[in-house]
């Protein structure tokens, strides 16, 4: 019979393993204890003794569950309970571009989304007058609410909520909201 040394050693840490997952106690009085229940991940590696002097919390001036990095922007709009509909939307990209662009070529613009400049949402709103429209804008959320709709969209690419526009077109019951786009390499393309 031919014996893989390696297989034989891997026996041997895994008898190791589920031996040492049975723990001090060893009251044999109840027979061999069920390894697969006692196994958890954090019986894997070696064992690491508590210290009972350091605390990585302050208790006594942290009360928040979890710090403000970890939840994502726009959580705090999420109502999943909300029954009001989500309204039909597109998405479209802008750019602005002059004749050196378009007959001569002079700059790096093309016509990729990479080359935009401004980020279009187009929403339409049945039945909606101007005034009943709530509009907030962040960094990569739009969050929209009105009596019948409520339309929370996570964008694409960061924007400039500060540079955005927005105009309702009451005869074609729609909401046109223009975006100035933030990203990381605009400086590269629109230099």
């Amino acid at each position: 019979m031919d014996v893989d040394v390696s297989s034989v050693s891997s026996l041997q840490s895994l008898a190791k393993l589920l031996s040492d997952a049975r723990g001090d106690d060893d009251d044999d009085d109840f027979g061999p204890c069920c390894s697969v229940s006692a196994m958890t991940p954090g019986n894997i590696g070696p064992v690491k003794k508590e210290s009972a002097g350091t605390s990585q919390l302050k208790p006594e001036h942290n009360k928040t569950i979890w710090s403000t990095e970890e939840v994502p922007e726009g959580s705090e709009f999420d109502d999943t309970w909300d029954p009001r509909e989500q309204p039909e939307y597109e998405i479209l990209f802008k750019q602005q571009v002059g004749t050196e662009d378009v007959f001569f070529g002079m700059s790096r613009k093309d016509p990729s989304t990479a080359c935009c400049e401004d980020m279009v949402v187009k929403i339409k709103l049945p039945e909606t007058k101007f005034s009943d429209i709530t509009l907030d804008i962040q960094d990569k959320v739009l969050d929209l609410r009105t009596p019948q709709k409520k339309l929370l969209l996570h964008l694409p690419c960061p924007v400039d909520s500060k540079k955005g526009k927005a105009r309702f077109l009451s005869e074609e019951e729609l909401l046109e909201v223009t975006l100035r786009m933030r990203r990381e390499f605009d400086f590269i393309n629109f230099a």
